[in-house]
């Protein structure tokens, strides 16, 4: 529904950045989405032009069934939905993200609106009141956040990607301030192994096209899903997980907090690997 949702986003907004706009997300979360659905459908869906997005004939196709299904789906929630409940708005990285966000919208019990972000702007988000709460890389800080649990981390390559006999090994990362870069350098810091960050991105699919691009490693949070393109690198020193907290925004009930960082805390126990 997320896919179908995004999909056509972009064709009533005549492109991906207006439609990532539109929907709260970020441009390569929506373009994600698409290439899901192409890859399901086995052709492409959208053709791109400049700054400008058509839809393919099969794309036409594909819109009208989708607006029924959304249409649908909608429909019956809404008759079987009981009382209304307040939407909580939820900050995510994009780390794990295809595998935890669909895991925690039931988990919260709730209707959720998420927003996919670096993590200082979703921190700046929750200081304007934007969002309720935001999951984060970190370990509290304070009484507005709460440890949630532990999120596994493991270095990944293009298949037949070697390390370079000699010489620092070239890692692809995002770009600072990222506590998975942190964490990837350190980890390889005290194996001692020289490294040199061959590749920047602003955002994770960007990472994701340079490590299949073969231009280096890159530690990824996946719950255990080896993303398409890439394969697992157990060769390379192992990396302590990463801590995942939940920050909210100032005058949040404490009893939101700690049952949303319950919440998360069940989802990671139930798919990290």
């Amino acid at each position: 529904m997320v896919a179908l949702r995004s999909f056509v986003a972009v064709s009533d907004c005549g492109g991906f950045h207006r439609a990532a706009a539109t929907l709260h997300v970020s441009q390569p979360t929506v373009s994600h989405h698409v290439r899901r659905l192409e890859a399901a459908c086995g052709q492409p869906l959208v053709q791109r032009s400049g700054r400008v997005s058509r839809l393919t004939p099969a794309g036409e196709t594909l819109l009208a069934e989708a607006r029924r299904i959304l249409a649908i789906h909608d429909d019956v929630l809404g008759r079987l939905a009981g009382p209304a409940v307040a939407e909580l708005a939820v900050g995510s990285t994009e780390h794990a993200a295809d595998e935890l966000l669909p895991r925690l919208t039931p988990a919260l019990g709730r209707p959720v609106r998420f927003r996919l972000d670096r993590g200082a702007n979703l921190r700046a988000a929750l200081e304007r009141g934007d969002l309720d709460l935001a999951l984060l890389m970190n370990v509290p800080a304070d009484d507005r956040s709460a440890a949630a649990g532990p999120l596994g981390v493991h270095w990944y390559a293009a298949p037949g990607w070697e390390p370079p006999a000699r010489g620092p090994l070239p890692l692809v990362a995002l770009d600072e301030p990222c506590a998975l870069r942190d964490r990837a350098l350190a980890t390889l810091g005290a194996a001692g192994r020289a490294v040199s960050v061959v590749c920047e991105a602003a955002y994770l699919a960007g990472v994701l096209a340079a490590a299949r691009a073969g231009l280096g490693v890159a530690m990824l949070a996946t719950l255990g899903h080896t993303p398409e393109g890439l394969v697992r690198r157990d060769d390379l020193p192992a990396a302590e997980p990463m801590p995942i907290s939940v920050r909210c925004r100032r005058g949040l009930p404490a009893a939101t907090l700690t049952d949303a960082a319950t919440a998360v805390g069940r989802v990671l126990a139930g798919t990290s690997a």
